[in-house]
């Protein structure tokens, strides 16, 4: 493929997937640019990772990492059969916590979220953005149209691979320190965005990409992490399983009050609202009663919880919409995978055979493998709020 086409596909599979920051008028020419100049600085940005290695001022730390993001990458390529590219060989300092930050929306009572449209990636549920005063615009924007928002930060994208003759997608500060675990996981995610990307459908993506990132994680652990790692792991897991169970709980309930309900009289209206609110309220007492086990039971610190309680404090229809995407279809893929004798090379052309169905067909598949039994794994459970 000629490079000016790569150039354009690399431009708007960013432009969707990293999010584009937009103009204050958001006119399509001035969503682009932005988006060409967000990523390019980041492309810009970044350098060979064998050469801060090799720096004599880096930081120990920051050197292991490193060490440790290329032995992860190589795993990925022999172990799970992801792409052997020229992603995550480079890494950049951003100078920020975020790599882009991601908008979503929904109605007041639904969980189905708003969509953009792009070319390349079709539509899909969320918008991102380089600049965070950006998203707030757009949320903003969005907000007045009567949606309920939610604006989260994101610390790292897939390029698809559009990138790779650029130097492909960078290993960034945004996620660089996080916990061996934690760390590696996402560099599984988002390869697995380069091997199979279905058009305008978040959920069968995203819930590929999770499934992915979980069993990879699991063998990762297994087989090259120290007792250290696998215990702070384990821990982390406990805690985010926890937390997944009941926002699952809630979703259920809340799509069960919008599914029953009736918003088309006043007193519909009014009765909808109110048992909107009571599963909003059992959510949040629940949670309550969860973080005191944590840290009465757990002994984990009030601080470590900031990020859950934030997301608590704001969760709305928007909010469960995006964590839905990432999870509903995970055991899905973890039944297809067992399906296929836990064969990598096997699962991920089953997942591209599923990719190349009429969506309608796609579904009905997937719902198929939802019943399959779930095997019980170390790596059963989503970070969320990713």
């Amino acid at each position: 493929m000629k490079k000016s086409v790569l150039w354009v596909l690399s431009l708007l599979a960013a432009s969707a997937l990293g999010g584009c920051a937009s103009s204050s008028d958001d006119s399509t020419v001035g969503y682009y640019w932005q988006s060409f100049r967000g990523h390019m600085g980041i492309m810009g940005a970044a350098k060979p990772v064998q050469d801060w290695i090799d720096d004599p001022s880096l930081k120990p730390a920051l050197r292991d990492r490193l060490a440790l993001a290329q032995r992860a990458r190589q795993f990925a390529i022999d172990a799970l059969a992801l792409p052997d590219n020229a992603s995550y060989r480079r890494y950049a300092q951003l100078g920020r916590t975020a790599a882009v930050w991601n908008v979503v929306g929904a109605p007041p009572y639904s969980l189905k979220l708003h969509t953009w449209c792009f070319p390349v990636t079709g539509c899909i549920g969320y918008r991102g953005y380089f600049a965070e005063a950006d998203a707030k615009a757009e949320s903003e924007r969005l907000a007045r149209s009567g949606q309920e928002v939610s604006v989260y930060p994101v610390p790292a994208y897939s390029t698809l691979g559009y990138s790779n003759w650029l130097g492909g997608d960078p290993l960034l500060n945004t996620f660089i320190g996080w916990p061996e675990g934690d760390f590696v996981r996402l560099l599984f995610h988002e390869l697995a965005h380069q091997v199979v990307y279905a058009e305008g459908d978040t959920a069968f993506n995203e819930s590929y990409a999770t499934a992915v990132e979980r069993l990879g994680v699991e063998k990762w652990l297994s087989e090259h992490s120290s007792t250290k790692a696998k215990a702070e792991f384990a821990i982390s897991e406990k805690r985010r399983a926890e937390f997944r169970t009941l926002t699952r709980d809630a979703r259920a309930a809340l799509a069960q009050v919008y599914d029953n309900g009736n918003p088309d009289t006043a007193e519909g209206s009014a009765r909808l609202e109110a048992e909107k609110q009571r599963a909003m309220q059992s959510f949040h007492e629940a949670y309550a009663r969860q973080r005191e086990r944590w840290i009465t039971e757990d002994k984990v610190k009030p601080d470590q919880l900031t990020n859950l309680d934030r997301w608590v404090r704001e969760a709305n229809n928007a909010a469960f919409g995006a964590q839905g995407a990432y999870d509903d279809l995970v055991p899905a893929f973890i039944a297809l995978f067992e399906q296929q004798g836990q064969d990598w090379r096997k699962f991920h052309a089953a997942v591209k055979t599923l990719a190349e169905q009429p969506k309608k067909e796609r579904q009905t598949a997937l719902n198929a493998l939802m019943q399959s039994p779930q095997p019980q794994t170390a790596a059963s459970a989503e970070p969320t709020g990713r």
